[in-house]
């Protein structure tokens, strides 16, 4: 179906940060599958292990146990200091999973039409809950009618939640993005999630982070939210999770922990032991190689934004062998994988740097 405006080139191999289309020419990729690719391409050991993998079990079901998901919950609950998790296949599905868990929290609390407060220019998925969650009309044109049971609020705000709270009784949860990706790379001002911590345990609300595309080292930090210290109640992580293997993973602790119960939720392929083998030899690479540290700023998610459109960039950057992205009109996303090096950094610099003044001396 004909659902993505796709760019005129084809890749055939990579290695590393870099691509080779069906000519041969080569290109570096400054976007890694819009934050997907942790490891780049080509990963020598995660090759190796998805071999073994599929050699040995791809899937069963969760029907039984699973070996290496139980693995893959032990230590993203070690590292994110949650309780429980449930495997999906992507980042809709994991905030599919979290409003689900919402609102079952909410009839668990004696709410009858539980309400989850979301923001302006939020993107959290395109299945029906997730694009009425979301803060973009492009994204819902078509699509009404919507899910109800959504309130939303600008971004960074806090005078607005707290109007919320005093005119709302139905609210049960907070849904947020860290970073806004999307939405074109927007930022909280440092004490937003602390004081948005304080508030939801003042109305017994949960805290839940989407940590889809922030998450999993990009911002030189496991998770992003852990640059503030809060914890939160409920967690959504996908895209890099896997390196590119689809998988994705909503976390739960404190108040949120114990919500769902057999039957409340599932998936057929969440979890299985391809994807939780992908998952766990990141996580190890990760951990083992340091691709994380001396990460300053937000690290490898990156938005510049421009005082006009710049789609045309993306074309523009491609024909140069540099795969860039614009998001919300004017906003050049950069997602490189964990594994640029400097020289790399320096090059996507001496490529976008020309490119970006040439374009705003264009329309000057």
């Amino acid at each position: 179906m004909n659902t993505y405006a796709r760019l005129p080139v084809a890749f055939t191999h990579g290695e590393g940060v870099w691509l080779w289309d069906s000519n041969g020419k080569r290109y570096l990729d400054a976007l890694s599958g819009i934050a997907v690719n942790t490891l780049g391409h080509a990963h020598a050991r995660l090759t190796v292990a998805l071999k073994e993998q599929i050699s040995k079990l791809i899937h069963v079901s969760n029907l039984y146990q699973i070996n290496e998901q139980e693995a893959v919950a032990d230590k993203l609950c070690e590292l994110a200091n949650m309780q429980e998790m449930f495997l999906c296949n992507s980042g809709c599905e994991a905030n599919e999973a979290a409003i689900k868990l919402a609102r079952l929290y909410g009839h668990q609390q004696g709410i009858e039409n539980p309400a989850i407060i979301v923001m302006e220019k939020a993107f959290h998925g395109r299945t029906l809950a997730t694009l009425s969650a979301t803060g973009n009309r492009k994204v819902q044109a078509g699509f009404e009618p919507l899910v109800k049971g959504f309130v939303r609020v600008p971004y960074d705000d806090l005078d607005a939640i707290h109007q919320v709270a005093e005119h709302n009784p139905d609210v049960v949860a907070v849904l947020i993005e860290p970073i806004q990706g999307e939405g074109g790379i927007r930022t909280l001002d440092i004490h937003y999630l602390e004081q948005l911590r304080k508030i939801c345990d003042q109305h017994n609300w949960l805290l839940m982070l989407d940590e889809v595309q922030c998450g999993i080292g990009r911002t030189g930090k496991w998770f992003a939210h852990q640059h503030t210290g809060i914890l939160p109640d409920v967690m959504t992580l996908a895209k890099g999770i896997g390196s590119g293997i689809p998988v994705g993973a909503c976390l739960a602790a404190g108040k949120a922990a114990g919500t769902f119960k057999p039957g409340n939720h599932g998936s057929t392929f969440g979890g299985n032991p391809l994807a939780c083998m992908a998952v766990l030899t990141t996580l190890a690479i990760m951990e083992e190689d340091q691709l994380v540290v001396e990460i300053r700023g937000q690290g490898l998610i990156i938005g510049i934004e421009l005082d006009r459109s710049c789609g045309e960039l993306v074309k523009q950057a491609l024909a140069q062998g540099l795969m860039v992205n614009v998001t919300a009109d004017n906003v050049i996303r950069l997602l490189p994988a964990m594994v640029f090096t400097t020289a790399e950094a320096l090059q996507l610099l001496d490529q976008l740097c020309p490119l970006i003044t040439n374009f705003l001396a264009q329309g000057a």
